[in-house]
């Protein structure tokens, strides 16, 4: 079949591509870099924007899916820029293929969307969104995910994919920026060092969304217009972290500071950030990261095995392995 990608060279772009070519797929990704890699791959690369609705539309012509996995993700940024990717770029998306008659929207949101200031312990989809969220890319993941679910049944069928802390080769993300705080002597355990937390695999995340696509065609009154919490776990994240680091022969971290003192540190830097208009970079500390490395964050999947017929493939274990 004929399938769209936005941000397919991006981490889990990449890797959801790789298992369509598996399958014989033909594949157009949309991005806003070039990348050689994949046309080298086969695929067809075509650079833009998500706020080029006209371009975007154009391009996603005479396709049959649509996967959504392109936005902007950091701890730290300016609001509306979080906005205009995150929010109006998904809306353009989906009316692009709406548009052009593509009957299965699948669309990458997080986790962050129902983090708010309390630990997530085992929690499942029935989990609201919180009434404040410390973090601007959550909060607009958040946004754009309500609006993709209430579009289903109306011309396209969506579904909304909830992957957590995803690892693996190619990321550009997460672990290079541990690996670089822990050579800077950065690295401090918030809270006690026992909150625990679901990560994932990248090859289990793009296995899912191909899952998920499956049963959005055979399916559609069950897993349309819902949203899924991919993970495996829970794992307690500072063993998890200290086994990473292990692999690239760092010592672990052992000193701490609490959660209070965190979190205070991450409300000042971001109180100063934004005095002085300070958007692009990585922050030490913010709110919503000391709330990220002391809570629990780990999730019942239940729904995921359920409706999709899911099941990471690939052990925590292994995937360490092949880092």
């Amino acid at each position: 079949m004929k399938v769209f990608i936005t941000g397919g060279g991006g981490f889990l772009g990449s890797h959801i591509i790789d298992q369509l070519l598996k399958e014989g797929h033909k594949i157009t990704s949309y991005s806003r870099a070039t990348y050689p890699e994949l046309e080298e791959k086969g695929v067809t690369t075509i650079q833009g924007s998500l706020s080029d609705k006209e371009k975007l539309t154009q391009a996603c012509a005479g396709h049959d899916v649509f996967f959504h996995t392109a936005s902007k993700v950091a701890m730290w940024g300016k609001r509306s820029d979080f906005h205009e990717t995150n929010v109006l770029g998904t809306q353009n998306a989906l009316h692009a293929a709406r548009e052009n008659g593509i009957e299965n929207f699948i669309y990458t949101s997080t986790p962050s969307v129902v983090f708010g200031e309390n630990s997530l312990s085992g929690v499942d989809e029935s989990t609201p969104y919180p009434k404040e969220s410390y973090s601007r890319y959550g909060a607009s993941k958040a946004q754009a995910e309500k609006w993709v679910l209430e579009q289903n049944g109306q011309g396209i069928k969506t579904v909304a994919l909830r992957p957590h802390l995803i690892f693996g080769p190619r990321d550009r993300n997460l672990i290079p920026r541990l690996v670089e705080a822990a050579n800077k002597g950065r690295l401090k355990i918030v809270g006690d060092g026992t909150n625990k937390v679901d990560v994932l695999y990248v090859e289990n995340a793009a296995d899912a969304h191909i899952k998920a696509w499956q049963a959005l065609r055979e399916r559609p009154q069950l897993v349309g217009g819902e949203a899924y919490f991919i993970g495996q776990g829970p794992v307690v994240l500072w063993d998890f972290i200290n086994d990473i680091l292990e692999h690239y022969q760092i010592p672990p971290v052992q000193k701490k500071i609490s959660f209070q003192k965190a979190f205070k540190v991450g409300g000042l830097i971001e109180k100063g950030a934004e005095f002085l208009k300070v958007y692009n970079w990585h922050p030490p500390m913010t709110r919503f990261v000391a709330l990220q490395l002391s809570k629990d964050h780990y999730f019942d999947h239940k729904k995921a095995v359920e409706h999709l017929g899911w099941k990471p493939k690939v052990s925590v274990t292994e995937a360490l392995s092949r880092l």
